[in-house]
């Protein structure tokens, strides 16, 4: 399930915007495969942030998902120069979900939806210790 739809881009950016971003081979026609991947690479990066937090895929997708996913995807559509308020819009949708992976910010989840738990597993470990006493005798002072 995808967390926005060609529906939701039109309904933010307006169909004439939509057409002249996704019309790829100029037959005056929003392209479905570019709307496809865009909102496809929106849901990736997406998840990639709130899978920290959350387990997927949600039962029922929350606003603030929706909004952070159309804007990534009408960025990603805008893939030359894309105007400073879709600079802007993709910056705040990023910082947001940066938040939610920090936790600073909680989803409004439906009931059946459960954040994520920790499976205790350790993701990296540190390498050796580099400027030990035994590295650096010799080089004190």
């Amino acid at each position: 399930m995808s967390y926005a739809t060609l529906d939701d881009l039109i309904a933010r950016a307006g169909e004439t915007e939509i057409r002249q971003i996704a019309d790829r081979d100029f037959d005056g026609a929003i392209d479905a495969h570019v709307i496809a991947e865009a909102l496809a690479h929106a849901d990736n990066l997406v998840n990639g942030y709130i899978a920290t937090k959350y387990t997927l895929p949600f039962s029922v997708v929350p606003d603030l998902v929706r909004t952070w996913a159309i804007d990534i995807a009408r960025h990603r559509l805008h893939h030359e120069a894309p105007p400073e308020w879709v600079v802007t819009d993709y910056d705040n949708a990023i910082a947001a979900l940066k938040d939610v992976a920090k936790g600073a910010i909680t989803l409004p989840i439906a009931s059946g939806d459960t954040p994520a738990t920790s499976s205790g597993t350790t993701m990296f470990a540190a390498p050796e210790e580099v400027f030990s006493d035994h590295a650096l005798r010799g080089w004190r002072c």
